[in-house]
């Protein structure tokens, strides 16, 4: 993304909905580690490269959580 990186997106998205299930997906790990990522509320952290069928579940999992506490 030219003017915004994916942590500062996550960021933004999540001031407005706080609830947004956000998957973030990076190969720049020294920019965030999965630890900071769930701390400021996001929900998976994946590192490239992945699999379409590794993110496939990933996605899954968390939209199965995010149902659960939705209802």
């Amino acid at each position: 993304m030219p003017r915004m990186t994916g942590v500062e997106l996550a960021e933004e998205l999540l001031k407005l909905r706080p609830d947004l299930p956000v998957i973030l997906g990076t190969g720049f790990s020294e920019f965030i580690t999965a630890e900071e990522a769930k701390r400021m509320g996001v929900r998976e952290f994946v590192m490239k490269p992945y699999g379409f069928q590794d993110l496939g579940k990933t996605i899954r999992r968390v939209l199965d959580e995010a149902k659960g506490t939705a209802s």
